[in-house]
């Protein structure tokens, strides 16, 4: 059916309104007119119903009437059927008729193309009678460690009929989501340019140092970051976060000391602990791996440190009422503790 589907295509001309269901053409014995190569058949839905009613009815009588056709009018659909396909679909028997094997393969992909539009129908018309929903949205690391457990969960439970697309995404992706209409609600870190952006405060999401538990440098409760700058780091292979803070670095005359780059939040927090060097992350990613691995975690003191995820839609959007009400739901959740 893949192919069949594949290679559908919808005429545009005002003069041939039927789906083009594109299969070249061949002869075939008993079949007056020459085979025509490139040249296209074209069934549409009443077609199809047809052709699918005769073969379950195994009479043309009876399926024209389970399709609400005259017994004139159908026949003549099927001859047309049969002339386009240059194929004979149907063998005539004075008890009925029974499809050749041409016809027994366009009586299933016939079936599951209106299968397929009678589901489209079904899902469509739950849009339209404002029970079915699907909302896209897309979250950087650290809002999705806490964001499905604590907010999103419950509030979908109670709601069966909305689906939700979760991506996780960089904070830049986000924005660029949004922009773009890919997303309709993004949560980022407010250390990413939202100018374009309605943005609410959603939770904060302090940096943190990581390290082995037994670390000199991270037994305060928290640290100055320009106090670790001596010390060698771990960082991330790229992203929003690590260029902020290797810039923090930069602005307090040390550049930081990366002895390895890697592209995962754990890989980092494994060789944090194993001592190769120390790390930044944001608290909420960080935390997971604390006992995993045996860190320490110790808040930056730094004003930049302290970061906030922001909620966000694109400015001035006419969001969908489920969309909407999820914004407005995770507007009500924000900074309360999980």
């Amino acid at each position: 059916m893949r192919q069949f589907l594949a290679r559908a295509r919808l005429a545009r001309n005002a003069d041939d309104p039927k789906p083009d269901f594109g299969y070249d053409e061949v002869s075939a014995p008993g079949m007056s007119g020459p085979a025509v190569c490139g040249e296209r058949m074209r069934f549409d839905l009443v077609d199809l119903r047809l052709f699918r009613a005769v073969c379950e009815a195994g009479s043309i009588t009876h399926g024209a009437a389970l399709v609400h056709l005259s017994l004139p009018a159908a026949s003549e659909r099927l001859r047309q059927m049969e002339e386009r396909a240059r194929l004979r679909l149907l063998e005539r028997h004075h008890r009925g008729v029974v499809p050749t094997a041409a016809g027994l393969d366009l009586a299933r992909h016939a079936r599951g193309v209106l299968a397929q539009m009678e589901q489209l129908h079904l899902d469509l018309s739950g849009h339209a009678k404002g029970q079915r929903a699907t909302i896209r949205l897309w979250a950087n690391t650290a809002a999705c460690s806490v964001l499905v457990p604590q907010h999103l969960g419950p509030w979908l439970a109670a709601r069966p009929l909305v689906d939700l697309t979760l991506l996780e995404r960089s904070s830049p992706d986000i924005v660029r989501g949004l922009a773009g209409g890919f997303a309709e609600i993004g949560i980022v870190a407010d250390t990413t340019e939202t100018a374009d952006l309605d943005t609410l405060p959603f939770a904060p999401d302090r940096l943190v140092a990581l390290g082995s538990s037994e670390h000199p440098r991270l037994q305060s409760e928290e640290v100055a970051f320009a106090d670790l700058l001596d010390l060698p780091f771990v960082g991330m292979a790229d992203g929003a976060l690590q260029t902020h803070v290797e810039r923090q670095a930069l602005q307090r005359g040390h550049p930081l000391k990366v002895r390895l780059r890697v592209r995962s939040e754990e890989a980092l927090a494994g060789l944090a602990a194993d001592g190769v060097g120390l790390a930044i992350l944001p608290a909420t990613t960080a935390r997971p791996f604390a006992h995993r691995f045996g860190l320490r975690l110790t808040p930056l003191s730094d004003s930049f440190a302290r970061r906030q995820l922001l909620l966000c839609r694109q400015r001035d959007a006419i969001l969908a009422p489920a969309a909407s009400q999820l914004f407005a739901h995770l507007a009500a959740m924000a900074d309360q503790p999980g």
